[in-house]
């Protein structure tokens, strides 16, 4: 925190506001399809925006380049490079004038049967659609999906329980996808396709109304950051731009810090105001006893540094955590290792998404191969994992919670899944070539998707209560 000022304004916060990209969301988006025009290919379509993305921070840049370097793509230097902020960004690669980003920027007129058809698939994912044009003709269109970061939900009660009454999100994103992350996270307001300006005369708005905090980490979020009455910039992945405009900067990659600094600043103003109060308080009562003879001169004179020492002593309860203590539970260590165990199975789930992004347009056998994939992915990481939690992690946890009701909530979701792989398993055990048709291949692409869906969501509950379960 830069000074006292910011610590007392964050006290008075009533509003935040909040970036997406990076903040509310992981931010390095995942390549989910290419689409081409005709006549290009998905690796000229990503070789030609990747060396395009080069010249960009976004962090959707980033992902696209990261992904094209991956597929071992050949990426040329761009040059006379113009980037509009939220919107997209264009020059020459290889002497072809590209330019890439929303539809908007890159067509600039109502979107053709085939970009429609883009977009209501990255609408339907909750994805962006980043669609590329060479010569002004089209290249092709690139849909990537971002994901909530696991601690947003927790950053979010946190702030709510803190007395922060409206918390809106603020993105240069379209609506479908910024209001798909709005309801996951209970939002009061999502505004969204703004660019920076936008973004400034927003936070202004909502600075009239009551006193605000934004929360950003990119350097088109600066701006708005400096318009706040606090700006918060995420630091540790964050452009150096928004750390220098905000007046608190969170050190580590963790948005529930925001919580946390607004409970901290709350209860320091509360110690502070409350010494403030008292010592003036006795130091009068003092004062009208001296005046009347009550108190000589050395006792008033003793008096008054005893309320001195004792309003110091009271201030020092700012030094603390403000919470309860409580008996240690989860060691750490262990907790620790359950993490870990979540993040082995990332790399599963990661595939199943990639499997139902497949079926969207496989036919037999390739369909049917997907699904057999996905079968196994499903039987020997995601069943065997969530069987272990059921007999040797919960058993444990039960022991380090006030309550056993929540676990077996739990419990319930591991019958779930446990259900839907069984599913899974009958539908494509056996399952032949030409017994496959494309209603077959859609249920397939249900019951895997269901199966991913509600495991990543069942991960980030168990993370929560490891979180609560884990020793301070």
């Amino acid at each position: 925190m830069k000074g006292g000022f910011a610590l007392e304004a964050l006290a008075r916060t009533r509003t935040a506001v909040f970036d997406k990209t990076g903040t509310l969301t992981v931010g390095g988006a995942r390549i989910l399809r290419i689409e081409t025009a005709p006549g290009w290919s998905a690796d000229e379509t990503l070789r030609v925006v990747g060396s395009l993305e080069q010249a960009s921070q976004h962090p959707v840049a980033a992902a696209i380049v990261a992904a094209a370097r991956e597929r071992g793509l050949e990426l040329k230097t761009p040059s006379d490079v113009r980037e509009a902020m939220g919107s997209g960004l264009e020059g020459n690669v290889s002497g072809r004038r590209v330019r890439a980003g929303a539809h908007e920027f890159v067509f600039g007129k109502p979107p053709n049967p085939w970009a429609r058809r883009i977009l209501r698939q990255a609408s339907v994912r909750s994805a962006l659609a980043v669609f590329v044009a060479a010569e002004e003709a089209p290249a092709g269109a690139i849909l990537l999906a971002d994901q909530l970061r696991r601690d947003a939900p927790r950053a979010i009660q946190g702030l709510r329980a803190a007395g922060v009454s409206r918390i809106v999100m603020l993105t240069g994103d379209r609506a479908e996808t910024a209001e798909a992350i709005g309801a996951a996270l209970d939002l009061d307001s999502v505004l969204s396709d703004r660019d920076p300006a936008d973004k400034v005369a927003a936070v202004a708005v909502e600075q009239g109304l009551q006193p605000t905090l934004m929360v950003g980490d990119g350097i088109n979020d600066a701006p708005a950051l400096a318009a706040a009455q606090v700006g918060v910039a995420m630091g540790s992945r964050g452009a150096s731009a928004s750390s220098e405009a905000a007046d608190v900067v969170v050190l580590v990659d963790e948005i529930d810090r925001v919580a946390d600094a607004v409970r901290i600043a709350r209860r320091t103003y509360g110690i502070a105001f409350q010494s403030m109060a008292c010592g003036m308080t006795l130091s009068g009562v003092a004062m009208m006893a001296a005046a009347f003879g009550w108190l000589t001169p050395i006792a008033g004179a003793l008096t008054q540094e005893a309320i001195d020492v004792a309003v110091i002593l009271n201030a020092l309860r700012a030094l603390g955590s403000g919470r309860r203590w409580r008996r240690a539970t989860l060691p750490t260590s262990d907790a620790k290792a359950l993490r870990e165990e979540h993040v082995k199975l990332e790399a599963s789930l990661d595939r199943l998404r990639d499997i139902v992004a497949a079926l969207e347009v496989a036919a037999p056998p390739a369909g049917v191969e997907l699904m057999r994939e996905a079968n196994a992915i499903v039987s020997n990481d995601l069943v065997a994992h969530e069987r272990t939690d059921e007999t040797k992690v919960y058993p444990r946890l039960r022991r380090s919670l006030a309550s056993g009701y929540g676990l077996a909530a739990m419990s319930r979701v591991h019958r779930e899944l446990l259900h839907l792989a069984h599913l899974l398993s009958r539908l494509s055990d056996g399952l032949s070539d030409s017994d496959a048709d494309a209603m077959t291949l859609r249920d397939g692409q249900r019951i895997i998707e269901s199966i991913e869906t509600i495991a990543r969501i069942h991960n980030a509950q168990e993370e929560d209560i490891y979180e609560h379960a884990t020793e301070e």
